[in-house]
């Protein structure tokens, strides 16, 4: 037998679904406050699917194989794609704007490192259908409100902010000519991850960019702050119109009352082409960890992947950097397995009553456990220590005679005789 799971997967024993459970929950907790309605699509797709979106370089990222059907097929790296194809299949029905969510378990073979596995979960959620930027607002407002609900603040957490428009009308300011955008985009998006004289000359190296130019378009990445934006964009063609929808989110945020966790950054691209507008990720504020959610405006690729020609906007937000902020943050929940009462058989002949009241306490929405084996009353207690037990019920002799029991709570150490109905009333679960 294997020692252990494969590279880049996880066994999740009790506490880690308990985590796991937890994120799960918030998720859907924030998504349905929103408005927002899941679904769901198939783990395995046609390879044609990734390909068509991200080229065939993308094979070598996926666990694909050809099935009995002589069908190439992948397991899902992304959910976009499934959710494309979702929506052009019934995209003449579907009341516009459409909100959805899904919680997908996506799959890449690429390399391990921390904050990034083989397979993890992930939300995505998504406006299809509503092009302006209050649709924008309303996404990062949810990615915030996640954080807020795992017990995260603005001193935790930040929600950077950029536009593509902007930046594209920035660049072209600076002197890059249109071919060289894309390059311009590419370096910025590594602002912070590598030596700016490194960009430099990657920037300038086989006529990409002239050196006064390339400096110039390092510099739009270093705008911070909205009023600096602002400033920017008054001194190019066109910027006080490009900057509008950015100004219009970044308001909406600020009436919404979450400004706190919102910084405009420039040097947020997101590497991806299809992103056509607002783009943001949300970091740990120390920095310490990888991005915990990034997303933004797609409006062409649904059209491009074969759908609905519909404005979209959406984010993924991954479990992996997600749970390691929560531990880090000591916000993390404690295993899920503890009990509102163990019950104490004292002697064999006390079992049938045992049984009796867990039933009724399960039927009322207990949690409860009782031996399965007969053991000494100390052994029983001891168990239902390990199991996180708010109370333990005993019944001996003494307490079916009278039709009641002991109840010990086992947080303060104290212990009561309690009557039948008060065991039928709030005697244990009321100390949940």
């Amino acid at each position: 037998m294997p020692a252990r799971a494969l590279p880049g997967f996880r066994d999740f024993y009790p506490d880690d679904t308990a985590l796991r459970n937890h994120i799960f929950a918030v998720w859907r907790t924030v998504a349905s406050r929103y408005g927002f309605e899941e679904y769901d699509g198939p783990p395995l797709e046609p390879l044609e699917l990734y390909t068509q979106k991200s080229g065939p370089e993308i094979v070598g990222q996926l666990y694909h194989f050809r099935d009995r059907g002589d069908r190439e097929v992948a397991l899902r790296p992304e959910m976009t794609p499934t959710l494309a194809r979702m929506v052009a299949a019934r995209a003449r029905a579907l009341k516009k704007p459409i909100r959805w969510f899904s919680l997908p378990q996506l799959f890449r073979y690429e390399r391990q490192q921390r904050g990034r596995l083989r397979e993890h979960f992930q939300l995505n959620l998504d406006v299809i259908g509503e092009p302006g930027p209050l649709a924008d607002a309303e996404v990062i407002a949810a990615a915030i409100d996640v954080a807020r609900l795992l017990g995260l603040g603005p001193q935790d957490v930040r929600a950077r902010v950029s536009d593509r428009q902007v930046l594209r009308a920035l660049l072209l300011g600076a002197g890059v000519a249109e071919p060289s955008l894309g390059a311009a985009f590419a370096a910025i998006d590594k602002i912070e991850r590598e030596p700016r004289d490194r960009l430099l000359t990657w920037l300038t190296e086989d006529g990409k960019l002239p050196a006064g130019v390339a400096q110039r378009a390092l510099a739009v990445g270093d705008v911070k702050g909205l009023p600096a934006v602002q400033d920017a964009a008054r001194k190019v063609p066109g910027g006080p119109a490009v900057v509008e929808p950015l100004v219009e989110c970044v308001g909406a945020l600020e009436a919404m009352g979450l400004s706190a966790f919102v910084d405009v950054d420039l040097c947020i691209v997101r590497g991806l082409a299809y992103y056509s507008g607002i783009v943001f990720e949300l970091f740990d504020a120390q920095r310490n960890l990888r991005a915990i959610c990034g997303g933004g405006r797609y409006d062409g690729l649904l059209a491009a992947l074969g759908g609905a020609d519909l404005p979209a906007v959406g984010f993924g937000m991954g479990d992996v950097v997600l749970g390691e902020l929560l531990k880090a943050r000591a916000v993390a929940p404690g295993a899920a397995g503890s009990l509102d009462a163990f019950l104490v058989a004292v002697t064999a002949e006390d079992t049938p009553a045992v049984l009796q009241l867990a039933h009724a306490l399960r039927d009322r929405g207990g949690r409860v456990e009782f031996s399965l084996k007969e053991q000494s009353i100390a052994k029983q207690l001891k168990l239902a220590s390990a199991r996180g037990a708010r109370f333990a019920v005993i019944i001996g002799p003494e307490e079916r005679q009278r039709g009641g029991a002991v109840v010990r709570d086992l947080r303060r150490g104290e212990e009561r005789a309690v009557s039948a109905a008060e065991l039928a009333g709030d005697a244990v679960l009321g100390g949940r």
